[in-house]
């Protein structure tokens, strides 16, 4: 998906008729009980003002005031939605983006090998069409023909082109760069990838997260105290002889709720989903990012998300009975058919050292064992038909020594015996092999695990003739990432395939917590369904069919877009990019969510003791003189400390908005410490600024009241 910016009109006509409709108080009442206690007082205050001549007990006869009073209280309420509205109208610039890449393009269908020109509008599920250099590919579908290198860019953001063969997925609006393919559409109009992307983003507006309603209750619970101690106040005040006014009692009223975050609590969290969509993170359920920042276990890959995911091979490594020559003629036959960027750096290793099998011919004319999940080794089967004369020719033409791998292949032959030769972890092939010095065998994987890497041990039918070294390095800066991780109070779990030593290696320079070695495809949902067990929350990765009951079972399931289907639907959280470390991003933002929305929850509670001194002197300052002692801010009048309290109350809703979107500044620390923190910022701040704020927006409205 192509990158976007991040700005956004003020002045967008959709966003500002989206903030007037969001002022229905129905909506209001469902999404922010704050903001719809808020408009009642409004409208309250607005219908005094309109009665003609009106003078009570309650009520004074300065009908201008309560207008002004109406008016600020009704601009609070929208910039609460406007807020909301900005936040998204972000999203749809994020969909508008990718909608740009969906239009109708011309494609060559395929009929009886005959290349017809049809709207990509009219393709249908199973038609075939041909793409060359520099043409768009009309919809989702699999390469069945030919091989070429396609620009995603528009899609994931990834500048370089990606290599594509037969087999290969492809999507619609990607570009062809070099070549050409024949594509097998296999999405239905309107059910593209895109339009599932699409769909996600619109997803922005979402239900409320279980944070999101705790604080929403908790918002609720305030105002329903204050409502119950105004309407208190009006109540004693008659029964005392005071006078007191309803439009002050409901700007008290509407200066004790916690206005602010009630106004920005909406916004926090779709910002968040449109700040993950700029990182190519598209968040299907805002429960997920919610959750993230309460993740308290995190479970990694080690493959791709914590090392590099591209193991080489470094060193063939022999058995007492055999030379290196032996095991590199052996482990090219293996890999030979071995597409992996181990099988080819085996063979690229083996080049380097200028060995190739002897009996290549055998090798050309083999049939490829593929690797499994249940078998763990990838190998050749050599034909014994086609063996005896390529052998026979061998002998003739070349003048070096056969090895012992050539001369054992020979052996087999001349039994009549089916020859494999194979590769694979050194488990798998024991089971296999009879014919092993296991002792030595097991020594010499142990030595190549205690620098971090993966032994493949080589085998001929029965015979174990050597091991392969492969490594892989870490991800540059991934224990720096994983350090904050630790500092945030998150224990780290990594899974792998690979042997207990080798994984205790990486997990050491990594600095991982915990690690599972030699996992089995379950072994994921188990740990996960354990860990929440015990009553924590649960972040991981995956991008296979069996990586999906634990991608749905966590807390946060981040799943990769060149995965599987399986996976993408599952997990709650798709990464374009198909970059396993982003989790720790994801996680990252999650923490930074809950900062934010700590931050603003405390400086609007903290707000309340200025506004307290501003409003309560006006109550009671004219009834009793000695009430001026807590007019703190020397306000000109009551009037102007009631105005200028609403004022400030409502301006400091849009001052926050950037706040809100860009979200409080992370760093990774202790919760105690960042409590300590917040409270010194926006508690302390949260006190002073309305007292410099309120005074400052007082002189002003003075000028106007004299």
């Amino acid at each position: 998906m192509a990158k976007t910016t991040t700005s956004q009109s003020l002045f967008d006509a959709r966003m500002l008729r989206d903030s007037v409709t969001k002022l229905n108080p129905v909506y209001l009442a469902k999404k922010s009980p704050v903001m719809f206690a808020v408009e009642m007082s409004f409208f309250l205050v607005f219908g005094i003002a309109l009665l003609p001549n009106t003078s009570s007990e309650f009520v004074n006869e300065n009908s201008t005031f309560y207008f002004e009073s109406a008016v600020i209280l009704l601009v609070t309420v929208w910039f609460a939605t406007y807020s909301e509205s900005l936040s998204e109208a972000q999203a749809r610039k994020k969909v508008d983006s990718l909608r740009s890449l969906e239009k109708e393009v011309q494609a060559k269908k395929l009929v009886d090998g005959k290349e017809i020109a049809v709207a990509s509008t009219h393709l249908k599920m199973g038609d075939r069409v041909r793409v060359y250099a520099g043409e768009i590919i009309p919809r989702d579908g699999i390469i069945v023909e030919g091989k070429a290198f396609v620009d995603e860019s528009m899609m994931t953001g990834e500048s370089n082109p990606v290599f594509k063969e037969k087999d290969n997925p492809v999507l619609g609006g990607t570009k062809v760069t070099n070549d050409n393919v024949t594509v097998e559409i296999t999405a239905e109009a309107g059910k593209s990838f895109l339009d599932e992307m699409v769909s996600l983003i619109e997803s922005a507006t979402r239900p409320k997260t279980k944070n999101e309603i705790a604080l929403t209750i908790l918002l609720a619970g305030l105002s329903l105290i204050f409502i119950i101690v105004v309407g208190t106040m009006l109540f004693f005040g008659h029964y005392l002889g005071y006078r007191m006014d309803i439009s002050v009692l409901l700007a008290l009223l509407v200066a004790l709720m916690p206005t602010t975050i009630g106004a920005l609590l909406p916004a926090i969290g779709i910002a968040g989903i449109n700040r993950l969509a700029r990182d190519n993170i598209i968040v299907k359920s805002g429960k997920g990012v919610e959750a993230a920042g309460d993740c308290d276990v995190l479970i990694l890959d080690k493959t791709g998300t914590i090392t590099e995911g591209t193991r080489r091979a470094i060193e063939f490594i022999p058995m007492e009975k055999f030379t290196e020559r032996d095991i590199v003629e052996a482990a090219y036959a293996a890999s030979f058919n071995d597409s992996t960027h181990e099988g080819k750096s085996i063979i690229e290793l083996a080049n380097e050292k200028k060995i190739e099998p002897l009996f290549m011919m055998e090798v050309l004319a083999s049939k490829p064992i593929e690797f499994s999940s249940e078998t763990h080794y990838s190998g050749i089967e050599l034909s014994p038909k086609k063996k005896i004369s390529s052998l026979q020719e061998l002998s003739k033409t070349s003048s070096q020594t056969k090895s012992r791998v050539s001369s054992r292949v020979e052996d087999l032959e001349e039994s009549n015996i089916q020859v494999r030769i194979i590769k694979g972890s050194v488990e798998a092939v024991l089971k296999i092999a009879s014919r092993v010095n296991e002792p030595e065998l097991r020594w010499k994987a142990q030595e190549i695990s205690k620098t971090g890497g993966t032994p493949l041990a080589v085998a001929i039918n029965e015979e174990i003739i050597g091991l392969v070294s492969l490594k892989d390095n870490l991800k540059k800066g991934i224990r720096e990432k994983l350090d904050e991780v630790h500092v945030s109070g998150i224990n780290t779990v990594m899974i792998t395939g690979d042997n207990l030593l080798t994984a205790q290696v990486i997990a050491r320079e990594a600095n991982i917590d915990q690690v599972i070695a030699e996992a089995k495809p379950t072994d994921k949902l188990n740990r996960v369904i354990e860990e929440q067990v015990k009553g924590h929350v649960v972040g991981m990765i995956g991008d296979g069919t069996n990586d999906s009951p634990a991608l749905a079972k966590a807390d946060v399931g981040l799943a990769m877009n060149r995965g599987t289907a399986a996976a993408r639907d599952a997990a709650n959280m798709v990464d374009l990019d198909s970059d396993p470390s982003k989790i720790l991003r994801v996680v990252k933002l999650g923490k930074q969510l809950l900062m934010t929305r700590g931050a603003i929850t405390t400086f609007s509670i903290a707000n309340d003791v200025a506004k307290y001194f501003a409003i309560l002197p006006a109550m009671f300052s004219k009834i009793n003189p000695k009430m001026e002692m807590l007019n703190l801010m020397q306000l000109h009048s009551p009037e102007s400390a009631v105005i200028s309290t609403l004022i400030f109350n409502a301006i400091v809703i849009p001052f926050l908005i950037p706040l809100s979107l860009r979200g409080v500044k992370y760093k990774p620390e202790s919760p105690q410490k960042t409590f300590v923190k917040n409270m010194l910022i926006y508690g302390v701040g949260g006190v002073v600024l309305p007292f410099a704020g309120i005074k400052a927006i007082d002189l002003v409205v003075s000028l106007f009241w004299r």
